[in-house]
């Protein structure tokens, strides 16, 4: 066991086998409807939120994790002798991070590293794996941190919409609102960099799909060979990105996974994003 233990939080939504092989320890945000609160981690399979989130009316809301749920996973790791590198959700579109720098406050000096990875969904799991392939390493903490903001560094996270509504119903437009109006229609492409930012508008599926393709082949030509895909109920769309990805890189993905209900509902079904980082960076 590394001397060093790696806490993120649920919206990475990175495969459960990552989270197990690499020794992850989570912490939840929650999705809250009219009759009922829900931990993200407790959801299980996201079909029938997204199923239920089509039809609702009005959206649910989404919270951040409290600073007890952060001191329930931080104090036995600590109990344990482990120094945290604790990686979370962009502090610019949550303040899950502010928590768990509450919480780090109340441990023990220098034991608690909190990093706010200023992405989201595989841009924060790429981070937290990197950093536990150092802490598998045992390299030391700053030098996992400093792997951590490497991949930050080096990474570039696109993903295409198939509407804003759900950003602007759910107040989290960000830079993108220059998008709102008539571009309710465009495909906008969008990043997250600490706020989510628009990236590009397109007015079709087909040509956000494209331009995802041509970012891979960017990816290829800068040496990010570690590449990634993610989607929302869009598998069939995820499987070309896949077959288009092995085709440029000559590898397959590091991953492939479906965003789960925090982040779907501000965004809605029908996303389907990509990006990557050094595979160097990484623990493959």
């Amino acid at each position: 066991m590394s001397g060093v233990a790696i806490v993120t939080d649920t919206t990475h939504y990175l495969p459960r086998e990552f989270v197990e092989r690499f020794e992850l320890s989570e912490v939840s945000l929650y999705v809250n409807w009219p009759d009922r609160q829900q931990r993200e981690s407790e959801m299980g399979s996201f079909d029938a939120f997204y199923e239920r989130l089509r039809a609702a009316r009005d959206l649910p809301t989404t919270s951040q994790p409290s600073v007890g749920d952060f001191l329930a996973v931080y104090e036995p790791l600590l109990d344990a002798g482990r120094d945290i590198i604790s990686i979370h959700l962009s502090g610019g579109i949550s303040g899950t991070v502010e928590a768990a720098r509450q919480a780090a406050a109340q441990c023990p000096p220098g034991r608690v590293h909190v990093l706010d990875s200023t992405t989201a969904c595989g841009g924060l799991g790429l981070m937290a794996v990197a950093a536990a392939g150092g802490a598998r390493e045992g390299i030391g903490i700053e030098a996992c941190l400093a792997r951590a903001r490497e991949a930050r560094e080096r990474l570039t996270l696109w993903f295409a919409i198939d509407t804003l509504e759900y950003l602007v119903r759910g107040g989290r437009i960000g830079k993108a609102q220059g998008m709102v109006g008539s571009a309710l229609r465009i495909k906008p492409i969008l990043s997250v960099q600490s706020d989510i930012v628009p990236i590009e508008r397109v007015r079709t599926s087909g040509r956000a799909f494209d331009r995802l393709v041509e970012m891979f082949r960017t990816l290829k030509a800068d040496g990010v060979d570690g590449w990634v895909v993610q989607h929302i109920q869009a598998p069939d769309v995820a499987a070309r990105l896949v077959d288009a990805g092995r085709e440029i890189f000559g590898t397959d993905p590091v991953f492939v996974s479906e965003i789960g209900p925090v982040i779907g509902t501000h965004v809605g079904p029908g996303l389907i994003g990509g990006g990557g980082v050094p595979r160097s960076l990484l623990p493959l």
